[in-house]
């Protein structure tokens, strides 16, 4: 597990370009025996069948992020990618799914091995495309549940910056649904000594950033959840030239329905109307991406807790509330109408954890999660979940 865990991590691949990462799990599967089958393009499924039993779904993901890697680890990433722009990155594994995937292949083995422990059938997903939010829905877009046995429930887990052999989940709402957008902002080039000529984009856009603050600070019931976030703004080439136009891009996390649509109505309301205001034509609003709720059944979530709690130890296991972060696992289960549910464990010693550095974050240039116990933790988990469905 560890040989394959380093050379994972030594080889990312950008999302829903996964294409060595692909042949490598179905090399491995073929070698367990296990049939299986290419989904959404870069994504494989296995089917583990061993006599009657439930159906159980079991994903991990497989995308890296266009990151230098800066960890200092001997199998550290020196791989590049082109965007689809055709920008060519440093790719890195700097979200964990190298360990998803390590652990998963690991498990899929352990249940080719130990049929007699055991019994129904395990559907391994190994989804492209979750840091795009495009993945899951290619998978079922390409007929996953038609050509994979369709689960009872569907289990998925996640590396995280906590203490190493530790593990949490939430009951309800586990990661909050994102959208992304992009904004174009259109106004009237001139000469800088010239303003009386121009509508000044930068001004404009600069306008929208701050009032679409308010929308949390002044629209939101203080009680409900929401954050929106302005990651980039470009305009111009030069300081003595007011441009024609800037983009700027926005980040929206909602865990209610209603909420979600507020926020995105009061989005295209603002930029609308602060376009009105400076005169300038109508702003150009392009969805990005989204990412559906992910979501764990209540009665589920809170019964594996306590079957993590008897095999992990109560002290390693805790019930926490829900991440900002995001996730399209939820959608492999929502299409077909299952539960599902999706917890953390930690990868990081305790003594970085609790010492007096940052701690390094999902999506850092220093995010190594430290080999063990994180590995064992995750196929712990793994194997703990899945028999909690099909023990023989």
């Amino acid at each position: 597990m560890h040989d394959l865990y380093k050379h994972l991590h030594a080889h990312p691949e950008l999302s829903m370009q996964e294409h060595n990462t692909a042949e490598l799990i179905e090399q491995r599967l073929a070698g367990l025996g296990v049939e299986h089958f290419r989904c959404g393009g870069t994504g494989v499924v296995g089917i583990l069948r061993n006599g009657p039993g439930p159906i159980v779904g079991f994903r991990a993901d497989t995308d890296g992020l266009p990151i230098q890697e800066d960890t200092g680890l001997d199998y550290a990433s020196t791989a590049t990618g082109t965007l689809p722009d055709g920008t060519v990155v440093p790719v890195m594994h700097g979200c964990g799914h190298d360990t998803h995937v390590a652990v998963l292949l690991t498990v899929a083995g352990l249940f080719a091995e130990a049929r007699s422990a055991w019994s129904g059938t395990l559907v391994l997903i190994f989804q492209p495309g979750e840091e795009t939010g495009a993945g899951a829905a290619a998978m079922v877009a390409d007929g996953l549940w038609e050509r994979a046995p369709q689960p009872e429930i569907i289990f998925g887990q996640h590396v995280m910056p906590g203490p190493a052999g530790t593990l949490s989940l939430s009951v309800g709402s586990a990661m909050a649904m994102a959208d992304s957008l992009k904004v174009t902002v259109r106004g009237r080039q001139s000469h800088g000594s010239q303003p009386q000529d121009s509508i000044d984009p930068i001004v404009l856009g600069a306008h929208m950033v701050v009032r679409l603050q308010t929308i949390v600070a002044r629209e939101l019931d203080p009680r409900k959840s929401a954050v929106v976030t302005v990651g980039t703004f470009q305009s111009g080439l030069k300081e003595n030239i007011i441009p024609a136009a800037a983009e700027f891009t926005l980040n929206i996390r909602t865990f209610d329905d209603d909420v979600r649509a507020q926020v995105l109505a009061s989005v295209r309301r603002i930029i609308a109307a602060e376009a009105v205001a400076s005169g300038a034509p109508e702003p150009q609003v392009e969805e990005l991406y989204t990412f559906p709720a992910c979501y764990n059944d209540p009665d589920e979530a809170q019964t594996l807790a306590a079957v993590f709690g008897e095999a992990l130890g109560e002290e390693a296991v805790s019930v926490q509330p829900a991440l900002m972060g995001s996730e399209d696992f939820g959608h492999l289960g929502t299409a077909i109408g299952v539960p599902s549910v999706f917890w953390m464990f930690g990868g990081h010693p305790a003594e970085v954890v609790d010492g007096p550095g940052p701690v390094p974050m999902n999506h850092s240039p220093f995010f190594g999660p430290a080999m063990e116990p994180t590995l064992s933790t995750g196929v712990n988990a793994a194997v703990t979940a899945l028999l909690s469905r099909l023990a023989a």
